[in-house]
């Protein structure tokens, strides 16, 4: 008998149980008519994930799940239903929840299905509020003959021979082992760089190793820092693609048990390249479009669910705040973007053109507001500050007052147009290269209610500049001149050259800067290790082992001072496979480590 089976990719609010619910039977009453046999939900799908903590802090919202289910369960005489929820643990000296999964049928609750595996690194945080369900436990549906174990996310994410290293002792897929036909897999797995592609490799070898079918549905959309792409599919014994969603949009995903259904031209292009990325590179175009369907989503996602409806950002005619633009503009509509140019003393007439070319090719808002006069007015009171201090205040050799007055004037007028204006959002413009050197200011270009290249490296962005002229339906919106131009904020003059300070001369060449994130972050390398190593940048240029040690040094001095920035950012998208976002990575502040 032919089986179809739905596949609910949807995108839950955190929290709100009752507009999870209400969705959920939307779409089941879609797959009633359909005359779709079961439908599947993402983990958690009920609460939405991440849940941070508010499951221990609102109690009620567990109560509220189960009340849900009830409401839910009286769809499923017309169709089998697996639903994820959090489910109130009574038991006493446990974690007082389960993270589980409803089977509806005939009305019924037929079945509970408790996650084994909680995962507990980078963003996950499960341990702390759900109980592993270890005890041997039912994990078999069936309909029209057909058998299915059901597995919860990291539950199938622990096979010995796929992972060099496993962080449990038990398998629980290995229960089933022999006994059912396909594994279904309800998750809530974030988008990373090369993670679908791991995910991918992942259940096509689980799909052959135990010759079934593996059926995985994701959630997708963002929730705070999280961003989740969906593309929910499945594969037949050998391992096959049968069918595949699309990525980052919400769909009710529906395709024949046997003979498959469509599969997404997306994950045809990312199939292609299955290798783990073992050295740097700066090669980024297997990941752009990636990259870029994240960031869209994310921005919409954080003003939808926020109520914010507009931007404001500052354009400076750079390369940070040029790729921030194109963003909102297209996840918010042109007309919801306000572009501000805030030109100072050193501003060139260039940097200026630029924001106003790019702002008219992206058909957003713009206009211009000089900070000159504030700018004077600010030094002249700072002047007068020495004369009445007392005790030993010792003036830095080197300060950084005139560029970061700057900074912060321009961050002071955007946002006071967002207190003007109803339901706007100031925009956080650093990047991920600038957080790591400290080299973003706070109150300046770190401020903002949204941060959305925070986990972008510089050179990536550059790539991400010349793709979204090349893909996004109006073809070279950004000015060639932006992206020709070496990274510089404007905010002093290089006395060697006596124009505007060059970036990769206060700091050091991005492609050398963004090889020392990438090597901390995916080989855990340190200073004394990177020292032993070939940089790419050292290939291309010909440069001395002292050179190399000196940027060396200057970067970890700099990164120790830039800790406490790293807890200042607004919430911004993870993007890169490791990052230094506060829900992955915490340093203490007050650290001393010897690099």
């Amino acid at each position: 008998m032919d089986i179809k089976i739905a596949l609910a990719q949807l995108n839950p609010n955190v929290g709100a149980v009752e507009y999870n619910k209400n969705k959920a039977i939307e779409y089941i009453k879609k797959a009633i008519q359909k005359k779709v046999s079961l439908v599947v939900f993402p983990e958690l799908f009920l609460l939405g994930y991440p849940l941070g903590d508010i499951l221990t802090r609102y109690p009620i919202l567990g109560l509220q799940c189960q009340k849900a289910l009830e409401e839910i369960k009286q769809y499923s005489d017309k169709i089998d239903i697996l639903i994820g929820y959090a489910e109130i643990n009574r038991e006493n000296h446990k974690k007082p929840y389960y993270n589980s999964i409803a089977y509806l049928k005939q009305g019924e609750i037929k079945k509970i299905i408790r996650k084994t595996l909680m995962a507990n690194y980078q963003e996950h945080n499960d341990y702390r509020y759900f109980e592993p369900y270890c005890d041997a436990q039912d994990r078999i549906i069936e309909i029209k003959g057909k058998k299915f174990g059901v597995v919860i996310c990291e539950d199938s994410w622990n096979d010995s021979q796929f992972f060099e290293k496993n962080l449990y002792k038990i398998d629980p897929i290995e229960s089933l082992k022999g006994k059912v036909d396909a594994l279904i897999c309800p998750s809530s797995s974030c988008s990373r760089v090369k993670k679908e592609q791991l995910k991918n490799n992942l259940a096509k070898f689980i799909s052959k190793k135990y010759n079934i079918k593996y059926i995985y549905v994701n959630q997708v959309g963002a929730n705070d820092e999280l961003v989740y792409e969906g593309l929910s599919r499945a594969y037949n014994e050998k391992g096959e693609i049968m069918a595949c969603a699309e990525p980052f949009l919400e769909e009710l995903f529906i395709f024949d048990y046997t003979e498959g259904g469509k599969i997404s031209s997306y994950y045809k292009r990312y199939d292609k390249d299955e290798k783990p990325i073992k050295k740097f590179s700066l090669d980024y175009g297997f990941d752009l479009e990636r990259t870029y369907l994240a960031l869209i989503c994310a921005i919409k996602n954080y003003f939808s669910k926020t109520g914010f409806k507009k931007a404001v950002l500052g354009l400076s005619g750079g390369l940070d705040s040029t790729i921030c633009a194109c963003l909102l503009a297209d996840a918010l509509g042109g007309g919801n973007v306000l572009g501000v140019s805030l030109p100072a003393k050193i501003t060139s007439k260039e940097s200026k053109n630029d924001a106003k070319t790019l702002a008219s090719n992206l058909g957003i808002n713009f206009c211009e507001i000089p900070i000159v006069e504030q700018q004077t007015a600010q030094l002249e009171k700072f002047s007068k500050i020495a004369s009445i201090i007392q005790g030993d205040f010792i003036e830095n050799e080197n300060s950084y007052l005139e560029d970061n007055i700057q900074a912060r004037l321009r961050a002071m007028i955007l946002w006071g147009i967002s207190n003007k204006y109803q339901n706007t959002l100031p925009i956080a413009t650093s990047d991920k290269s600038e957080l790591y050197m400290g080299y973003a200011t706070i109150n300046g270009d770190m401020s903002g209610g949204f941060a959305p290249i925070c986990d972008v490296v510089k050179t990536k962005l550059f790539a991400l500049g010349y793709w979204m002229n090349e893909n996004r339906a109006q073809k070279n919106a950004i000015p060639t001149s932006i992206l020709k131009k070496p990274p510089g904020a404007e905010l002093a003059i290089d006395p060697k050259t006596n124009k505007p300070l060059i970036a990769a001369d206060a700091l050091m060449p991005y492609e050398f800067l963004d090889e020392v994130i990438w090597r901390i972050e995916n080989l855990n390398q340190s200073m004394n290790d990177m020292e032993k190593e070939e940089f790419l940048y050292e290939k291309k240029e010909n440069i001395t082992q002292e050179q190399k040690k000196i940027w060396l040094q200057k970067f970890f001095k700099r990164l120790k001072s830039a800790l406490y920035k790293w807890n200042i950012v607004p919430v911004g998208p993870v993007i890169d496979a490791r990052s230094i976002n506060r829900i992955e990575f915490k340093q203490p502040i007050v650290s001393t480590i010897d690099y």
